[in-house]
């Protein structure tokens, strides 16, 4: 069995030319070592860091698949991911990190754009119908968003094309076409139409139910999502008399999971369809003390400071830039009791946590969770309480 198992961690195929998993020349338990020697080197000089939370199976977990689409010279269309650094697509049927039932779905996609007599998008010519494939499933409700990235509104044969996809996959609940015309490496286009079901899907996390639209932020790995949320909860240490801010809140996962323990919630995200999504979420919950707001994080956070507002718990889940300096002066300038801080980043969580300790707060406790087992990502929470 333990040969069987390393040998597991090198079944990929591509992964010189992907690039994706970067540690998967290493057992799990090394990366896991990795990982941990990483965060301690930044924040060991704050407080004892926690052992990192891995996962009992690493893989197949990522609910969220993105593959992009072109033509080889000799004229097939293939599908895959980016090769590292470049736009050169690498063909990919399946892969050890994604959802099986999205790569799946993705395979047939391609092989129906043949049947359909349908080409794939030439980013050089700018000619070519298929785009990109998103596809969202939820894990603890089975549905399945498909979403076809197209070059143009125009689709050929469309009743067909969905008729037969969804006759081979009945697993699929909903399928939204994206028309996305520009030049650009975003994948995703500002419009849209729904061609099949409600045009978005629901999961279940922390018990709490999420509506997941296409362009909505939700975390890729469930799994570790529960016990990443849970954590940040815990270490909040809600008595139910709190007013909290949930910032860069996307579809108000964090928000709404705190929202039974808190005395009022407040979230904000520029993402104006992932505000629509939380703002239905609270309902679909029947939580009445649960706001959000489609506004940056930072400027929410200094209007709050101006009109000299109070919160007791501050939770930040910022991408992977992290928080601006005007987020965090607001921060300051409003002083919760605790700061939870969430990141992707471990390098640029390090730098906000380090300004916010020069501004008086004290890290308290440092978790960090395998989210993207084999590759170098890492999720880290880090408690702050005011000096």
């Amino acid at each position: 069995m333990k040969n069987d198992k390393k040998k597991k961690d090198f079944l990929c195929p591509v992964s010189g030319k992907c690039g994706g998993c970067q540690l998967q020349n290493m057992t799990y338990d090394r990366q896991k070592a990795f990982k941990q020697a990483s965060v301690v080197k930044l924040f060991g000089r704050y407080c004892t860091v926690a052992p990192i939370e891995g996962m009992d199976n690493p893989y197949n977990y990522r609910n969220k698949v993105s593959a992009a689409f072109g033509t080889t010279r000799s004229g097939m269309i293939i599908s895959g991911v980016y090769q590292s650094s470049t736009h050169n697509i690498v063909k990919i049927d399946s892969c050890l990190l994604e959802d099986k039932t999205a790569d799946s779905i993705i395979v047939t996609i391609r092989q129906l754009l043949r049947e359909f007599k349908l080409t794939a998008y030439n980013e050089h010519t700018e000619k070519g119908f298929l785009r990109h494939v998103l596809i969202r499933r939820g894990f603890a409700t089975g549905e399945v968003m498909v979403v076809m990235v197209t070059s143009t509104p125009v689709f050929p044969g469309k009743n067909h094309f969905i008729e037969k996809l969804v006759s081979i996959h009945p697993e699929i609940t909903t399928i939204v076409q994206n028309i996305n015309n520009k030049f650009t490496s975003m994948v995703l286009g500002d419009a849209q139409k729904v061609l099949y079901g409600d045009g978005y899907i629901e999961d279940i996390l922390c018990g709490k139910k999420f509506r997941i639209s296409p362009k909505s932020f939700y975390q890729i790995n469930p799994v570790q999502t529960e016990k990443l949320y849970n954590c940040a909860i815990h270490l909040a240490g809600l008595t139910g008399n709190e007013t909290v801010i949930d910032a860069y809140c996307g579809i108000g996962t964090i928000g709404i999971a705190a929202s039974d323990r808190a005395k009022t919630v407040i979230g904000t995200e520029v993402n104006k369809d992932a505000v629509k999504d939380a703002i239905v979420n609270a309902k679909l919950n029947n939580i009445k003390n649960a706001r959000f707001f489609a506004l940056d994080a930072g400027e929410f956070m200094q209007n709050l400071a101006s009109d000299g507002e109070h919160i007791d718990v501050l939770f930040t889940d910022p991408p992977r830039a992290g928080c601006s300096r005007e987020f965090l002066d607001a921060a300051i300038s409003l002083s919760p009791e605790k700061i939870i801080y969430i990141s992707c980043n471990i390098e640029t969580q390090v730098r906000d946590v380090h300004h916010l300790v020069k501004n008086g707060y004290k890290v308290k406790a440092c978790r960090p969770f395998d989210m993207f087992p084999h590759t170098r990502h890492i999720e880290n929470i880090i408690l702050l309480t005011k000096n």
